[in-house]
């Protein structure tokens, strides 16, 4: 018996190595913790960086503390732009991006440079999480081989001007800086503004100096921006919703297992509605903030300004050759 004991305890460290590295044929994924890298462009206090951290927060929680992030906020890993180039060559995990900025990558993305695409914040979901959104997910995909795994966004942008907005007719001369984009440019002129395009760092000198008469933006970075302190009169134009992508590189997609890659996308899923559950608040929030400092709001004629723009526009989206999926939202219940 005590030869049997002595055998036994001699062989015991061996029997728990072998059951360690069954284990690690077993689940190789689970051995060790994967730190995977997050970039965005925006500061610590903003809606991006707080959806950044609840994504890191599920995916822990969902891996058991397999798979973890670091994030890199305020563009320390470089420019949106230069963010998404990272991760179509697999050096960079994830990243909250504006698609606005890579169309040069995706000719899809430039979808989301339509103004007035979406009747309201209800339809605006609806084509995101409906068929519209997932065929725009793919096509992005097959141009860059990123992976678009959510979609963020939901404050509403609106007109700030210089001067009073009491009717359309008050845009006409109208210095108003906008994004380079052609839709945007098209929309806007149609609307008989004069497109102005100017770094966003230098919106505030140029109102003040007048070099510009007005900008688009949403209600929350008007307020962060200080822009109603020298442009206190907002246009209710309602004209866009914001859409921000969450994305994966696809090299790094594909390294995770089975298992890893539906914990990632559950992750990515309730993050994705707390995402847009702050942005909507924030927007709403702001736009109080701003009342409470003097700024006006006027309510603008959507229906007219849609239908000012609706021929060039519509000129432009068969140029770009998204006329098919610019129906598949506008025809979304």
């Amino acid at each position: 018996m005590t030869s049997h004991l002595s055998a036994l305890r001699r062989s015991l460290p061996l029997l728990l190595a072998l059951a360690f590295l069954g284990l690690s044929v077993l689940s190789p994924s689970r051995v060790s913790a994967r730190e995977l890298i997050f970039g965005h462009g925006a500061t610590e206090e903003t809606a991006y960086h707080a959806s950044a951290e609840r994504f890191g927060e599920l995916l822990k929680q969902k891996s058991h503390g397999a798979l973890s992030v670091s994030i890199y906020s305020n563009s320390v890993l470089g420019h949106e732009t230069e963010m998404f180039e990272q991760q179509t060559a697999g050096a960079l995990d994830f990243s909250i991006v504006n698609p606005g900025l890579i169309s040069e990558f995706s000719h899809t993305a430039s979808i989301f440079s339509i103004p007035f695409l979406y009747r309201d914040i209800n339809h605006w979901e609806h084509v995101l999480d409906g068929r519209p959104g997932q065929e725009i997910a793919q096509r992005i995909e097959d141009e860059t081989g990123v992976k678009v795994l959510a979609y963020y966004g939901g404050s509403t942008r609106q007109i700030v001007s210089t001067r009073p907005l009491k009717s359309l007719d008050d845009l006409k001369g109208m210095k108003l800086r906008t994004n380079p984009t052609k839709p945007v440019i098209t929309a806007w002129s149609a609307l008989g503004t004069r497109p102005t395009v100017m770094a966003y760092r230098e919106i505030y000198t140029g109102l003040q100096l007048g070099a510009i008469d007005g900008l688009l933006n949403e209600a929350e970075w008007i307020y962060r921006m200080r822009f109603h302190e020298v442009a206190p009169h907002i246009g209710l134009s309602e004209h866009d919703i914001t859409v921000r992508l969450l994305t994966v590189s696809s090299q790094t997609w594909q390294s995770l297992s089975p298992e890893e890659q539906r914990e990632v996308q559950a992750a990515a899923d309730e993050s994705e509605q707390f995402a847009r559950d702050l942005q909507i608040r924030l927007d709403r929030e702001s736009r109080e903030k701003l009342k409470e400092e003097g700024a006006t709001f006027y309510p603008m004629d959507r229906k007219r300004m849609q239908a000012m723009v609706a021929e060039p526009l519509g000129r432009v989206i068969d140029e770009m050759g998204l006329r098919d999926l610019y129906e598949l939202i506008v025809n979304t219940d």
